[in-house]
């Protein structure tokens, strides 16, 4: 199965989080393509049978603006991705309150948009309380895998 991931980091580290996702993913057996500065052709040429999202949160609940243009570019050109497996990481601070991991929100609806099927729960890493945000995300890494097997 080809898993692609998408994502946007504000301070870098959920880039981190989204290259050592690749490296997790690769290592049960899936084939990973991700790119931090991807643009939809790259993707579409790759062939996805999953997609995962990982992105921060922008202090007002947006995307990262580098994460923005691809956001747009999917949106707007609506790739027939419909029943798709998906997944998101959301890296946010729970001290924003109502923007906490917002945008993980705006890709989990961009995903349902396009009707793609969400394999698991989005899984929400806070700042407030983590350090090691990539190693907080292995079991739910490990259970993503699980559920694209089944």
């Amino acid at each position: 199965m080809k898993i692609a991931i998408l994502s946007g980091s504000v301070y870098g580290t959920a880039e981190d989080v989204a290259l050592h996702a690749g490296e997790r993913l690769r290592a049960a057996g899936f084939e990973v393509w991700h790119d931090p500065r991807a643009q939809l052709p790259q993707i579409l040429a790759f062939g996805p049978d999953a997609l995962l999202a990982v992105t921060s949160t922008t202090g007002m609940g947006e995307l990262p603006d580098n994460l923005l243009p691809l956001y747009c570019a999917i949106r707007d050109q609506f790739p027939a991705w419909q029943g798709l497996p998906c997944a998101v990481i959301a890296l946010g601070d729970a001290s924003y309150g109502d923007t906490f991991c917002g945008g993980g929100e705006q890709m989990r609806e961009l995903f349902a948009e396009l009707g793609m099927r969400e394999v698991l729960e989005m899984l929400r890493l806070d700042a407030s309380e983590t350090v090691t945000p990539q190693t907080d995300a292995e079991p739910w890494l490990d259970r993503l895998a699980a559920a694209l097997r089944a």
